[in-house]
Order: structure tokens, then C-alpha cells, then sequence
């Protein structure tokens, strides 16, 4: 997509580095540089704020990742297109039926009521829960990885959506600063909000993050 349109070598092409190290490479695929903007800390998608102070004399491109079931900010992100004359391309997410969707934002809703010691999602306008993602708060990733691993010895699945941001793997390693995106990859992770969860398991989510809220006191 991105040499069909004209994008090669000596372009710039802006992306999120918070996961999606394929959007990175299709990059370099195309003979461009990719240069990595950070995120908007509530929806994980990366922020026209800083898209536009990534911009340069050879930015031919922003590819915006909509991510966990929320879209990025393409209003924004169109006019900073249209203002620099830039290429604006979308990944999107596999969508799921109307009801499974629906199942889905039921059992969030459920879980926003009932979680206590961590920070759960910025619901937003039109948000589908592809992913259920809270923050867990603390000295970061030590804080994170704990909490899931108990969480797991009690039998609730859950995963780190983003281990290591793009920036910072071997390939692709940038000495730029990204302060949000390093810290949801430290702080975030994944419960389950699956349409076939039953009544009894959603209880049992819940009761296994609240009864570890001693992992996210910090240390001084």
C-alpha cells in the first residue's frame, strides 16, 4: 500500500511504536523510515499531537493504528494530513458481530463497577472491547507482571497486550522519547471480557484483582 502510493526511499513514514511492529516494517519494506510518534494515554492510539512534532521536510506518511477495540483520533489526524500534505493510512481491527460486541460491552460495564485497585479503561465513544485493558498502577512493570501472575495462580487469564514497544526492539531501536507509550507497556494488561464468559467467572475476574490490591501500593 505504501509503494503504491509513492512512499520509498529517503520518505519518512510516521507510526505508533506501542505494538504493530508489522505497520514498522512495511515501512522499512517500502524503502522509508519509520519514525515513531507516542500515544494518547487513553485510547492507545497514537496522538495527532505528537504525529504533527514528528513531521519533517520528508514525512510523506502517518499510519494510524486503531487499537482494543477503541479508533484513533482520524478527524485530527485528517486535517494534519490535509495542512502538510500527507498520506494518511488506517490498520484496522477484525470486526466481531453486532452482539458479540454487545456481550462484550455488557461485561465491561460490569467489570468498570466492580474493579478496584486498578485503573480501567476510557470507555469512549463507540469502543468495542477487542481487548478489556486496565493500568496497574505502581513501580510499573515489576508492579504489572506480579499482578498477572497471581492473577493467573487463581485461574483468571490475562495477558501483557505490548511487552516491549517497537522503539525499543533490536531492529528498530530509536533514541526517542515516548513517555507514554513506555509506561502503558509497563502498566497494562489484558482480562478477559469474552462473549461466552458466564455470570459465575466475570465474579471470579473480579474478586481475584481486588483481593491483590497490596501489589499496587508503591514503594518509597
Amino acid at each position: 500500500m505504501l509503494r503504491a502510493a509513492g512512499v520509498g526511499v529517503g520518505d519518512e513514514v510516521v507510526v505508533p511504536a506501542f505494538g504493530n511492529v508489522e505497520v514498522a516494517e512495511a515501512v522499512t519494506l517500502a524503502g522509508a523510515l519509520p519514525v515513531f510518534a507516542d500515544i494518547d494515554p487513553l485510547t492507545y492510539c497514537i496522538d495527532p499531537g505528537a504525529v504533527e512534532a514528528a513531521v519533517t521536510s520528508r514525512t510523506a506518511a502517518v499510519v494510524a493504528v486503531h487499537r482494543f477495540g477503541r479508533r484513533a483520533d482520524i478527524g485530527r489526524l485528517h486535517a494534519l494530513g490535509q495542512r502538510q500534505g500527507l498520506l494518511m493510512l488506517e490498520q484496522g481491527e477484525s470486526e466481531a458481530p453486532h452482539d458479540e460486541i454487545a456481550q462484550r460491552r455488557q461485561r465491561a460495564a460490569y467489570l468498570d463497577a466492580k474493579l478496584k485497585g486498578v485503573r480501567t479503561p476510557d470507555g469512549g465513544d463507540g469502543h468495542t472491547y477487542q481487548q478489556y485493558v486496565v493500568r496497574v498502577p505502581g513501580n510499573g512493570r515489576p508492579d504489572r507482571d506480579a499482578f498477572a501472575r497471581a492473577l493467573r495462580a487463581k485461574g483468571v487469564e490475562c495477558r501483557v497486550p505490548v511487552k516491549t514497544p517497537v522503539h525499543r526492539l533490536p531492529e528498530f531501536r530509536r533514541c526517542v522519547s515516548l513517555p507514554e507509550t513506555e509506561l502503558a507497556a509497563d502498566e497494562t494488561l489484558a482480562l478477559p471480557v469474552d462473549a461466552a464468559l458466564t455470570k459465575r467467572e466475570m465474579q471470579r475476574i473480579v474478586s481475584a484483582c481486588n483481593a491483590l490490591g497490596g501489589l499496587l501500593q508503591p514503594a518509597f
